[in-house]
């Protein structure tokens, strides 16, 4: 059987590991986890071809667990049973920690083949590594979250990816048998879209189905070869981030019929209908926002209008959505406030909150001068006390500033008359 190039490459150890240096370097998340040998049950998080498979694996390889795999594409939850009761009886030999159990795609799995899981992490019969490319939040249910560790892996960058190459062409006895020049790799990076595994198996099938035995590599050989050999995007890689990225940027620019086209893109090749509601109320909170409040509602109706309808009536709801989205004025003043804000935090740390501003539910706290000062809007005559309710340390920061557009000028107005100097701009 003819082993695919990038699984002939993967690490068989974990310094030869390329990437992820926030997780498994020498200050990583990961470390001292490693280091002790006690691994905590994990959601491994990030983009295709990133390394979360062959992280889950050096991982057992390095605290000498068994390692049970399965893959929530084809397994049940008697699949699921199985293992478990394997795993149990192996706990015996390992008292000091349990066995690993990693469990690709586990977005896919259903709530209750997730369920299936809670007792076993529970009572440490196994130690679960979950790997997914879908955040963890939407796609795993709370008692399982809460019972693991989510690790983020980065997008691997340029230089991971032209070193994996470069190993490659070393170090692989298949690919030595010819002289390969590696002169350009934009081309290859760029089809990649950043999986790693994408970029060797691209790799491979450029040189192994050519008759030449000395090869220069440049990005027109690449792009001249690319279609003959049936390599195409696909929405598990670089189609699923760089076609919803263009829909976005064509509703951001205002752009319905590209939005629409971009959507109708997303749904030939089978995306997931979840991962585009998530995007478009995203978009209508971060790009429309308060310019035109109610297209969040209408982003989150299509969401819960199509897990009633369901495909294929679900694409006529989601063009309606796109359309109004990319034809709504726009606005990312709720976008650069919580940054503002965000920023501010963590330059200034955790001010204390104003003494006035505190609840007092004992007779202690009043005492202590807590809620003292603060008067109820609602009992003045004009319904506004202008108090200062930010610490004093950032008295009178400006986080909101209202954009160009009739809703937030309006606002503009109202906090210019309320506020006097504060909205003077």
């Amino acid at each position: 059987m003819n082993t695919p190039l990038a699984e002939r490459m993967r690490p068989k150890i974990m310094a030869e590991y390329v990437g992820q240096e926030h997780l498994v370097g020498p200050v990583g998340a990961l470390t001292p986890q490693l280091q002790s040998g006690l691994i905590a049950s994990m959601i491994l998080w990030g983009p295709p071809g990133t390394g979360k498979t062959t992280l889950a694996q050096l991982i057992a390889e390095e605290v000498k667990q068994p390692f049970f795999s399965l893959s929530a594409v084809d397994s049940g939850v008697s699949a699921i049973r199985d293992v478990i009761k394997r795993a149990k009886n192996d706990s015996g030999l390992f008292p000091n920690s349990s066995p690993l159990l990693f469990i690709d795609e586990i977005h896919r799995f259903s709530k209750s083949q997730q369920d299936s899981l809670l007792a076993a992490v529970e009572k440490g019969w196994i130690t679960l590594i979950g790997a997914t490319t879908e955040n963890p939040s939407f796609e795993v249910i709370p008692a399982l979250l809460s019972r693991c560790q989510v690790y983020t892996l980065n997008a691997l960058t340029k230089e991971n990816l032209e070193f994996l190459l470069h190993q490659a062409i070393a170090k692989d006895s298949l690919l030595k048998r010819k002289t390969i020049n590696l002169k350009e790799t934009n081309a290859l990076l760029r089809i990649s879209g950043g999986d790693a595994r994408k970029l060797l198996n691209t790799l491979e099938l450029l040189v192994t189905q050519q008759q030449l035995d000395d090869i220069s590599i440049t990005d027109q050989y690449v792009l001249d070869h690319i279609n003959q050999l049936g390599i195409r995007y696909d929405k598990g890689g670089d189609q699923h981030y760089d076609v919803a990225s263009a829909m976005i940027k064509a509703i951001r620019g205002s752009d319905p019929n590209a939005a629409v086209y971009w959507l109708a893109r997303m749904l030939s090749g089978g995306e997931d209908v979840k991962f585009i509601s998530r995007r478009l109320l995203i978009a209508a909170s971060e790009d429309i926002g308060l310019a035109n409040p109610t297209a969040l509602v209408m982003a989150q109706s299509t969401a819960d209008a199509l897990m009633f309808v369901g495909m294929p009536e679900g694409r006529i709801i989601l063009s309606q959505c796109v359309i109004y989205l990319a034809c709504s004025p726009k606005s990312n003043s709720a976008y650069k406030a919580i940054n503002r804000a965000l920023d501010a935090v963590k330059t200034q740390g955790d001010l204390q909150v104003p003494l006035s501003l505190r609840n007092a539910p004992t007779v202690l706290m009043k005492e202590l001068g807590y809620g003292q000062d603060y008067v109820n809007d609602h009992n003045t005559p004009s319904g506004f006390a202008q108090q200062e309710f930010l610490p004093k340390e950032i008295k009178g920061s400006i986080f909101y500033q209202p954009e160009d557009n009739s809703k937030e000028q309006f606002t503009h107005e109202r906090l210019k008359a309320l506020w006097k100097d504060r909205y003077r701009y």
